[in-house]
């Protein structure tokens, strides 16, 4: 028998192909000694797959001598099958001791616990058979990664035969371990996506952090959740940020600090722009939310945009008013990451500094997404 979980609150067993749904708690406290390691955000509208394997990699923050996955089919159609499920090279890896599971529309699913060492900053392939049409999938649409899909059952083959590239991860949130110190989670949009870092290198401003952290001594997950093109006002690319705030913030395993980040920056660009006012509800709901659950709250300001196809001097104004509310003893945030002041051009504040422009005037280059990184103080994340 295997148990998964509905995001609407609900707990299914799923016996063959009987499915009983029971009524439970929203909001599943998390399983002790679990930190994420690695996780992304999912959203709709992935292509369609039908037996065939995908062939996934992750990259870690912390190291563990146990893992877990977490699969999804939230914005899915119809209930998912997944035949089979390998971690690393030949590692199967079971669901209620079974080796297949069938999530509901809707539903996501805990793995059980693995016997996998987990290294600290590496890549792990996590490997899917889909043996049924799986209709529209729940993706990451921005993975920077080359991961690869074959036709039939390809889980424990050493190489992938027939294989294509895919540049999303499909069905697939997260990777916790046993241990660690608690993880931070970068929320936003496409800066802490990290649209505009090199293809395949981990070098988004959250990597990095990662890359401070383990370079200070601290065993602390870091589990990026932003979606590039993502808004906090409006759905765009995924739910907007407060709709998704728990699924990518506060159920995460180990969770103990968020760094809310750039979502506003779209709403800012957006056509009739929401007053800065409004924006900043949001971002004070978001604060008083995770506070709420026990989560200690970095805010970052927005980064300078003009020259960016969608820049006005009204969403420059707009930009400025949340700036100096972030800064404010108002906000409500127990630290504020000055995004802003680490990248902007002194001498032209509305735009960013040549050398951190990636040349679309919006997303910081890897420089750029470096002194995004360096701007983080490490003594937050103590105690």
């Amino acid at each position: 028998m295997v148990t998964v979980r509905l995001a609407v609150g609900f707990l299914l067993l799923v016996a063959g192909c009987a499915v009983t749904p029971v009524r439970i708690a929203v909001v599943p406290s998390p399983v002790p000694g679990w930190t994420g390691t690695w996780a992304t955000a999912v959203q709709g509208g992935g292509r369609p797959f039908e037996d065939q394997t995908l062939r996934q990699i992750v990259h870690t923050s912390i190291g563990g001598h146990a893992a877990r996955l977490h699969l999804t089919n939230e914005f899915g159609a119809r209930p998912l099958t997944i035949g089979s499920v390998a971690l690393g090279a030949s590692l199967r890896v079971t669901f209620g001791g079974q080796p297949s599971v069938t999530i509901p529309a809707g539903g996501t699913a805990i793995s059980d616990e693995a016997r996998f060492v987990v290294p600290a900053d590496a890549d792990v392939t996590v490997s899917l058979h889909l043996p049924a049409a799986t209709g529209p999938s729940t993706r990451h649409a921005v993975a920077s990664r080359a991961n690869r899909v074959a036709a039939g059952d390809q889980v424990f083959a050493a190489q992938l035969t027939g294989a294509r590239a895919e540049r999303s991860w499909y069905f697939l949130s997260g990777l916790d371990v046993r241990g660690g110190d608690g993880a931070i989670v970068a929320f936003g949009a496409s800066i802490t996506d990290g649209l505009g870092s090199p293809f395949g290198g981990d070098r988004r401003w959250p990597d990095l952090l990662s890359d401070r952290l383990r370079a200070s001594g601290r065993e602390i997950g870091v589990l990026n959740t932003g979606i590039s093109g993502n808004r906090l006002t409006a759905d765009d690319h995924g739910e907007r940020a407060p709709a998704r705030f728990d699924r990518d913030v506060l159920r995460r395993a180990g969770v103990r600090w968020v760094i809310i980040s750039d979502d506003a920056i779209n709403d800012l660009g957006a056509s009739g722009p929401p007053p800065a006012d409004r924006i900043n509800g949001s971002l004070r709901e978001l604060t008083t939310r995770a506070k709420a659950a026990g989560v200690r709250v970095i805010c970052s300001t927005l980064t300078p945009f003009q020259g960016a196809g969608y820049w006005t001097s009204e969403a420059e104004a707009g930009r400025t008013a949340v700036n100096a509310f972030l800064r404010s003893p108002g906000s409500g945030c127990d630290a504020v990451l000055d995004q802003d002041l680490a990248v902007r051009d002194p001498a032209r504040p509305a735009r960013l500094l040549r050398r951190y422009d990636s040349g679309d005037h919006l997303h910081p280059s890897a420089a750029g997404l470096k002194a995004i990184a360096d701007a983080v103080d490490l003594s937050w994340f103590t105690g």
